[in-house]
């Protein structure tokens, strides 16, 4: 028993490894100086936390090299996701700060949208280097994929499935994780090459192709350009942007599913029924009302209204429009409902997740159906999840009730604070929105020049969306109680 490694101990050891990798992630952009050397000045930002990180994690691990791990409890296992989120977020924010342009509210607040995969930013795009431009590029990569499932390759097959799940993963691809994590890795890398390629074609260069690719797959949202995607003026790239943006937005089962041409498994899944029916009903009635009342802006309004739609479903952040305020107030109604309802289980996006949403209404619906019938007769509520049929019985119905709930309450709440500085209601639901569900428009509540409340609110915001709620409270509650 002495040669085990357990109880906090075992956190402590598992933080270690993950240091590791941390600072290896802090060192990846140093790549982008083959190609940019007059940024080489600012290799010093990424060599002094990248180089320090590995050394800590070696460090620590150096302490355990005679011990063996045990198997990580329930518990530890949400613990340790959420502690190793604030570091991953901590530590990755000296890039930032080591310039000396930007704060330490500011820079903790990039780099979490980025991991998060929001798209929030406080920094000039305009004016920022390619190399850093590229890290927060990274930070979406990492944070869409899972930081989890980059990591776990050095831990046992069992616990890296249980910890992957506790980052808020909770559908298996295969039965074997590095088999999951292989296929994962592979689609991901496959369409961020299918869409560079795209955008190539559709008149980007190679720099910003790589970064919107991988910001609509991640559905984070991060672009090189300060206009975002109304910037390049571009139907085709808009219409690029949108299938990379569905298909982030889409769980990962389906993909492989598709892969396996099971159609019926796509077609008849819950939630591409359920996300596709929205989208189809609600651009018909916001193309409806825009012709009805006038509407005009810069851009087509049909493309404007499926572009936005599918931006805020899939938690993306991209827009094509010159701004979001332009909008009617209607639409920003329907936006902010989108955004909290968010992606697919399983995906890159944030958001409630539909999934949750439908098991929400197909238990409202069926409890007024057995109002008007005999009460002896069993009723089942049942739902088509990919090959699967699942049974709602009272205990998932109440999870799904409980973090809805939650979430909206949470919501509440922040928007409350972002109207508290005086901006509007409509103006701080949409801004916290955006944040809670990391999806990343913006009315311009959040920019360089925001106060730190609204940027700390709208950090913890993001971090509480992408973590899933319950696993952050828990982790609260775990690690001050007195047990």
């Amino acid at each position: 028993m002495n040669n085990q490694i357990s109880g906090y101990k075992l956190i402590i050891y598992y933080i270690g490894l993950f240091l590791i990798a941390i600072g290896f992630i802090i060192l990846l952009p140093l790549l982008m100086l083959i190609f940019y050397h007059n940024e080489i000045n600012y290799a010093y930002c990424f060599l002094i936390p990248g180089i320090i990180t590995i050394f800590l994690g070696y460090l620590i691990n150096f302490f355990f090299k005679k011990k063996k791990p045990v198997n990580l409890e329930n518990h530890q296992d949400v613990v340790l996701v959420v502690l190793i989120w604030i570091i991953l977020i901590f530590v990755s924010s000296f890039p930032f700060l080591l310039t000396g342009k930007i704060s330490f509210t500011r820079a903790i607040f990039e780099v979490t949208s980025g991991y998060t995969t929001t798209g929030l930013s406080v920094i000039d795009v305009a004016s920022c280097p390619k190399i850093f431009l590229f890290y927060r590029s990274l930070t979406l990569f990492v944070g869409g994929v899972g930081f989890v499932l980059i990591v776990t390759s050095a831990i046992s097959d069992k616990l890296r499935l249980n910890i992957y799940e506790a980052e808020g993963h909770n559908d298996k691809l295969l039965p074997n994780f590095i088999k999951s994590s292989r296929l994962i890795f592979a689609l991901y890398f496959g369409y961020i090459v299918l869409g560079t390629i795209l955008y190539l074609c559709c008149g980007m260069d190679l720099f910003d192709a790589f970064n919107h690719s991988i910001a609509a797959l991640s559905t984070g949202g991060f672009s090189t350009k300060a206009g975002n995607i109304y910037e390049f003026h571009s139907l085709g790239i808009e219409i690029v942007s949108i299938l990379l943006m569905l298909l982030g937005g889409t769980n990962f089962v389906i993909h492989i599913f598709l892969l396996k041409r099971k159609f019926k498994a796509v077609f008849f899944h819950c939630e591409t029924i359920f996300s596709f029916i929205i989208i189809i009903l609600f651009s018909i009635i916001s193309i409806s009302i825009f012709y009805g009342t006038n509407f005009e802006c810069d851009n087509n309004n049909v493309m404007v209204v499926i572009f936005q739609l599918v931006s805020a479903l899939t938690t993306t952040g991209f827009q094509n429009i010159s701004s979001i305020s332009i909008l009617p107030h209607f639409f920003i109604g329907i936006m902010i409902m989108f955004m909290l309802i968010g992606g697919e289980m399983g995906s890159t996006a944030g958001g409630i997740k539909q999934f949750r949403i439908i098991t929400c209404l197909k238990g409202i619906g069926d409890y007024i159906t057995r109002s008007f019938k005999n009460r002896k007769i069993i009723h089942h509520s049942l739902l088509r999840k990919d090959e699967q049929i699942i049974y709602l019985d009272d205990s998932k119905l109440s999870a799904n009730y409980a973090f809805v709930f939650t979430y909206l309450l949470l919501f509440l709440i922040g928007s409350l604070i972002f109207s508290s500085f005086g901006y509007s209601m409509e103006e701080s639901m949409f801004e916290f929105a955006s944040c809670l569900s990391t999806v990343g428009l913006s009315c311009g509540l959040i920019t360089m020049y925001s106060s730190n409340v609204i940027l700390w609110t709208a950090i913890v915001g993001m971090y509480l969306g992408r973590l899933e709620i319950f696993a952050v409270i828990y982790t609260i509650i775990n690690l001050t109680s007195r047990k």
